[in-house]
């Protein structure tokens, strides 16, 4: 069988792994990597010679490094160049029906049916982190995977019909994805990756096909007060489950996080940073509770996870300052939580690239709240200037383009007892590779200060 391998990232590698060395291969890619196989006779590799522009992958011009893939017998591409195979391959049935993703082996292969999928615009780490340490505090043998832990098909066939499998499945994944996970929780929805969809109604109905394909067994867990969420949710004919309210898990009258009339721990009691943390907190619960009511579990877990690299990460205290990381906050709403997690003045650095978000809002809350001065970065730099001068808010530096300018920055205009906290609001495409090496040259920079 000749396969052809659209992207060669880690699922790509991950599928030509899973496949073995007794097929032929055509390897594609949008951009040069050190990393290809060697060519050979089963082997050819081909890319476009020249690196892509910044942004996600699947934004490229030039489709020729596609040629040939609608001759292979069959088709396994990274979700993120779907769009660019729409392009090229427009609605070819013949084409469509030999192409797959990781993620569609996995649900058609797996041997068990216990599957929690976490979908959301941000918390979708954490979140499907919670659940699987619950789990396994609980005695369950878990796996961890998605767009977390290790691709699917490097431990699917390790998954046995009793284990638990725990995804983190992003907008991409979902993307006219045909199956829904058993247990489906659908964080907070907001805005987000027009850079790649559409508009806001293309993002919602691809993270909808998260329950959409659910049975009437099924569960949908969902945040309650949230209208895309609520919206999302609605499309599953399974039993839907509020969270945040009951019957679901949240915060009662007393501090107290509760499920089924049963107060687990108080909230001052949790680990993680922030108010948005405490709605990750019960919807692990929550979806949790469906599999096992041990109430030990979430205590343990919930009182001792510290959260997720690059989510509100702490680096380190000088000088009486806190010196914060949430290089993975990359839409406003998510850096408007992250102000609202700290009570004392924040020293806000924000921006990067332009995925034609919305930053008034985020504006506003800046001007209204506890943010002391902004460093604004990237292409959104001037955007977000403008829109804070509009309502006479001029603590502002711009045009700094490395981090360890950005931090000594901060370190100057910073006083004991504030936060300096990155959290950008966008993506990091131009200045940075990714929001990883963002958060990592943010903490290294930290770390240098003396």
């Amino acid at each position: 069988m000749k396969i052809a391998i659209v992207g060669w990232g880690l699922e790509g590698q991950s599928a030509f792994r899973y496949f073995g060395p007794e097929h032929d291969y055509l390897i594609v890619s949008e951009e040069p990597r050190d990393d290809f196989p060697t060519p050979s006779d089963k082997i050819k590799v081909q890319f476009i010679d020249q690196p892509r522009q910044p942004g996600i992958t699947g934004n490229v011009k030039d489709l020729s490094y596609l040629d040939g893939v609608e001759d292979c017998d069959k088709i396994v591409y990274t979700p993120t160049v779907r769009k660019n195979l729409e392009t090229r391959f427009g609605d070819n049935d013949q084409f469509w029906n030999k192409a797959t993703t990781n993620q569609h082996i996995f649900f058609e292969t797996v041997k068990t049916k216990n599957i929690i999928g976490v979908t959301g615009t941000k918390g979708k780490g954490t979140t499907s982190t919670l659940i699987s340490k619950m789990l396994e505090s609980a005695g369950h043998k878990i796996f961890l995977g998605g767009n977390i832990g290790l691709p699917l098909l490097d431990f699917i066939n390790d998954v046995g019909p009793d284990d638990w499998v725990v995804l983190e499945l992003a907008n991409f994944q979902l993307y006219k994805f045909p199956y829904s996970p058993h247990i489906a929780v659908c964080l907070m929805i907001v805005a987000d990756h027009l850079d790649w969809h559409p508009n806001i109604d293309d993002y919602v109905t691809a993270k909808a096909n998260i329950f959409k394909h659910q049975t009437l067994d099924d569960l949908a867990i969902y945040l309650a007060g949230n209208e895309y969420s609520e919206q999302i949710a609605s499309t599953s004919p399974g039993k839907k489950i509020p969270y945040f309210k009951a019957p679901g898990a949240y915060v009662n009258e007393n501090g107290m996080i509760t499920i089924d009339k049963q107060e687990v721990l108080d909230k001052a009691e949790v680990k993680l940073f922030g108010e948005h943390n405490l709605q990750n907190a019960c919807a692990a619960t929550t979806a949790f509770w469906q599999v096992d009511q041990n109430v030990e579990a979430i205590k343990q877990v919930l009182s001792t996870f510290s959260g997720l690299e690059h989510r509100l990460e702490f680096v380190r205290e000088l000088s009486g300052v806190k010196y914060i990381d949430d290089s993975f906050g990359t839409t406003p709403e998510t850096t408007e939580v992250a102000i609202k997690s700290f009570a004392g003045p924040v020293i806000l650095i924000v921006g990067g690239a332009d995925k034609g978000a919305d930053y008034d809002a985020l504006a506003e809350q800046i001007v209204k709240d506890n943010v002391k001065h902004v460093i604004a970065i990237g292409q959104i730099a001037s955007t977000i200037s403008e829109s804070l001068r509009r309502r006479n808010y001029t603590s502002i530096t711009y045009g700094l383009s490395t981090m360890p300018e950005i931090v000594a920055e901060a370190h100057r205009v910073a006083k004991a007892g504030d936060v300096v906290l990155l959290s950008a609001a966008t993506s990091s495409f131009g200045l940075f590779h990714d929001y990883k090496d963002r958060g990592n040259q943010f903490k290294a920079a930290v770390r240098a200060l003396a």
